[in-house]
């Protein structure tokens, strides 16, 4: 890709890390990315991918730093907590303080029960019964 090129488009359009509405009314982020349907706008499969893959990469260092014992445990129970994290954010997924504590013991069946009594479950009730049945058992659901 010529460096002139996509330097000229970085001055010229300008780069907004958030989606926001251009002159025209339309959905757009980056460099000029235009993601509104409207317009026939919107990511590929690939790219949708790539930012997937970025976010759990996220999460998952984000526990790493908070969570000192969440790196012994086993992948399953691992990623159940990245989803959780990836859903609520992390910060929401750290409010789980029982939950947590639980998990972190080895009480797995007592952090399901806790977990299924949260707003999150009401919230999310199909998704919150198969993550809770994920740290309970150890078994990807």
């Amino acid at each position: 890709m010529n460096s002139k090129l996509i330097e000229q488009l970085r001055r010229d359009e300008g780069e907004v890390l958030h989606a926001y509405q251009d002159h025209l009314g339309f959905w757009t982020l980056g460099v000029g990315r235009l993601i509104d349907r409207r317009r026939g706008g919107g990511i590929s499969a690939e790219e949708s991918a790539y930012l997937l893959h970025n976010d759990v990469r996220r999460v998952d260092q984000a526990l790493r730093s908070a969570l000192p014992w969440f790196s012994v445990l086993d992948e399953p129970r691992q990623c159940a907590l990245i989803s959780m994290g990836f859903q609520m954010g992390v910060a929401g997924l750290l409010e789980f303080k029982q939950t947590l504590g639980c998990i972190r013991d080895g009480r797995y069946a007592e952090a399901e029960t806790l977990a299924l009594r949260s707003k999150w479950a009401t919230q999310t009730p199909a998704r919150a019964r198969r993550i809770a049945r994920q740290i309970a058992s150890g078994e990807f659901q």
